[in-house]
Order: structure tokens, then sequence, then C-alpha cells
């Protein structure tokens, strides 16, 4: 059965195996999050719980967000998502989970938001290569030829300048290196997407099931 859980990215370390090796490690402070909601297949179509993850202020939820929390006895969250796959039986609304769900050796996938790089021309955001540099060229950083001119538009898909980064990204099959249940910190070898501070999804990796 799948497990997962909502944490928040910190930064990136380095931790040392039993060997003396150097292993890069991102630092994600899993939990605690709340279960404020069961899905099953009755009502829903299907199963699935729903976990809150960072208290939000009272001032800034509506009342269908407090209402919602109130439910599960809990405040209402800053973040909020589904974790499908999951054994209901195993789950109570207003159950607490915390980041010893995991354990060292465990393979998850990681989600989240990638940093936003704005408006980015070809090279950046695609890895295109330049023109000619020298002064005769004219032509150094712009996007190439956009195909046949028989065509009369350009084809979907065409790689051109645009808005790079905050995509949302899942990277697969990433080994839980450390769990510290103490202070709900998970260290997971290898980069995830995001920049500090943001929002990420754990689970139970899909191609490792």
């Amino acid at each position: 059965m799948t497990k997962g859980i909502l944490g928040k990215k910190l930064g990136m370390t380095q931790v040392f195996g039993p060997n003396g090796t150097a292993v890069p490690v991102t630092v994600i402070e899993a939990g605690p999050c709340v279960v404020l909601q069961k899905k099953d297949e009755a009502n829903d179509g299907y199963e699935a719980i729903q976990i809150g993850f960072d208290d939000k202020k009272e001032h800034r939820a509506n009342k269908p967000e407090k209402g919602h929390a109130a439910k599960a006895n809990t405040a209402p969250k800053r973040f909020v998502r589904e974790i499908r796959g999951v054994n209901l039986g195993e789950f109570e609304v207003g159950q607490e989970l915390k980041a010893d769900i995991f354990a060292a050796g465990d393979v998850v996938d990681v989600s989240g938001v990638t940093k936003g790089k704005g408006y980015a021309g070809a090279i950046k955001r695609h890895n295109q290569s330049r023109g000619p540099m020298a002064h005769g060229s004219r032509y150094h950083r712009g996007p190439g030829s956009l195909g046949s001119i028989a065509a009369n538009r350009v084809f979907k898909g065409q790689t051109l300048p645009g808005q790079l980064g905050t995509d949302n990204v899942t990277i697969q099959n990433l080994e839980v290196v450390r769990v510290d249940a103490d202070r709900n910190l998970i260290l997971v070898k290898g980069s995830i997407p995001g920049p500090k501070n943001s929002y990420v999804v754990v689970s139970t990796a899909v191609k490792n099931k």
C-alpha cells in the first residue's frame, strides 16, 4: 500500500555513510500532518485520504476552510493534498501523521513546484545552441528556424522563448537516507524540486512497489 506525507524543503547538506563516503541529501520537514477527510468509493468514486500540513492563521482562512478543519478538530492548513492507494482502515479523521511512517532505506517519490525563472530565451529554456558571435553574424541568441515556409504557421511544440519554471515535477526513486522522528525530518538522497521552504509531497515510489 502507498504511504505519503506532506512536508517543507529546508535545504541540502551532506551526511557520511558507514564506509565514510559523503552522501548529498535534501532535508525535508515532514509533518506533522492531520487527516482532514477520508474519501471512499461509495461517496467519491475513489479511495484516498486528504491530509493537511502547516497551520494557517485563523483570520487568513475562509469559512469553508474553518468548517472543514473543525471536523478533524484541527486548525486550517496552508497545504492540503490527497494520497491515493492507501488502506482506509488504517486512518481516522483527525489522526496525526509524522515522519516515522518512513524509515531509512525506503524508496520514495518527491513532488514539488520548480523554481520560477521568469521569461527566458530559447538558449536557457530549451538548451539550444547560439549562432556565431563574430560581428558579421548579426544572429546570436535568436530562436532559429521555425520550419518550412510552406506551412505558413508555427507548428505546435516549437521551442521558443517563454515562461521558465514553476512546473509540477516529480523526482522518482529517491532513497531515504535517515529519519529523525523527534524533529520530524526526512533526509532524502539527492535533490528535489523547488526553492527552500517550498511545499513537497513525499510518497511511496510508484515504480518500486
